[in-house]
Parts: C-alpha cells; sequence; structure tokens
C-alpha cells in the first residue's frame, strides 16, 4: 500500500506540474482563450510548477526507500 500511495502521488505532481507550466507559458505566449486556468496568475503558475517538482522530488525519493 505505502508504494501504491508514493506512485499515487508521483502521478498527481506529475499532473500538477505539466498543468501550471502549460498555463503559464500559454498565458505568457498571449493564448490566455486555451489557456487550462485562463492564465490569469503567472507568478502563481511558477510556485505551483516549483512546489509540485518538489512533491515529485519527495515522491520519488520515498519510494525509492520503499523498495
Amino acid at each position: 500500500m505505502p508504494k501504491a500511495l508514493c506512485l499515487f502521488s508521483l502521478v498527481a505532481s506529475i499532473l500538477i506540474v505539466v498543468l501550471f507550466v502549460a498555463d503559464a507559458a500559454l498565458g505568457m505566449m498571449g493564448s490566455k482563450s486555451i489557456a487550462p486556468m485562463g492564465g490569469v496568475n503567472t507568478t502563481l503558475d511558477i510556485v505551483f510548477a516549483i512546489v509540485g517538482g518538489i512533491l515529485i522530488y519527495l515522491s520519488w525519493s520515498t519510494y525509492r526507500e520503499q523498495r
């Protein structure tokens, strides 16, 4: 069960990073109509992408310790 939770959090954090990076990139390019969350606040997108990256690292290192 702990391995499954580590993998679930790894997949969820990857999705978070992809979502916020796509929103920031499309918001900066001027395509706010197709941005996932409207591309309103780029600073918030960058902060959430960094936090998602930290969560990816923590999930991966915990998964490796479970082996």
